[in-house]
């Protein structure tokens, strides 16, 4: 069976109860060993059909996500990109570190939304009132354009990176924990960009 594309039903539901303001929130980046979090917030208009192709970000190859953030951009009422640097992952933790992330992502809306839709479970540290989507990404419109707008942003900030520190070949791995980047580690030791509380970077910095 072909499997269905993120929908408008939850925001379609929201706009009929007169929360004409809703953000779509999603991240990209918590798993690799470097560079930093980076989320999104995207607020589409009241009524609005859906973006053809837009899906998960992960379900998309690299030309499809530039493409469909070119029309999420131009589409959305508001667009808002938060990041958490490396230093604050370390400090904070992860997860404090993407929901800080993810706050800022929101502030930066040029509309404040009235309610968010965000992937994954609820986050009670988030200081807005949103409703957590499981498999978010993969079933709503707005949450899968957020998913689209943070992993495009953060793939160009590591292939910046990768252009200055090129032995790791982040413009490939994106900071994850390839073989490739493993054995540059292993090599070369981490950088700057490394998340020293990573396993296993963590490991190479205790040698």
């Amino acid at each position: 069976m072909r499997r269905r594309r993120p929908s408008l039903e939850r925001e379609a539901a929201l706009w009929r109860e007169g929360r004409g303001v809703v953000a779509g929130l999603d991240e990209a980046g918590r798993g690799p060993l470097a560079g930093p979090v980076v989320a999104a917030a995207v607020v589409f208009p009241p009524g609005m059909k859906p973006i053809r192709g837009l899906d998960d970000s992960k379900r998309l190859t690299p030309s499809a996500r530039t493409r469909l953030a070119a029309a999420v951009r131009a589409r959305a009422l508001a667009v808002g990109v938060g990041a958490a640097s490396v230093r604050e992952i370390d400090h904070l933790n992860i997860r404090v570190a993407t929901i800080l992330a993810m706050r800022r992502a929101l502030a930066r809306l040029a509309v404040p939304p009235m309610h968010v839709l965000v992937d994954g479970l609820p986050l009670p540290e988030l200081g807005w009132p949103h409703e957590a989507i499981i498999d978010g990404d993969a079933r709503c419109h707005s949450i899968a354009a957020a998913s689209v707008i943070a992993k495009t942003v953060r793939d160009l900030l590591m292939q910046r990176l990768a252009a200055r520190h090129p032995r790791y070949e982040w413009h490939d791995n994106k900071g994850y924990g390839t073989p490739e980047h493993l054995v540059a580690l292993y090599m070369h030791g981490p950088c700057a960009h490394h998340r020293l509380s990573f396993e296993p970077v963590v490991q190479l910095v205790m040698i």
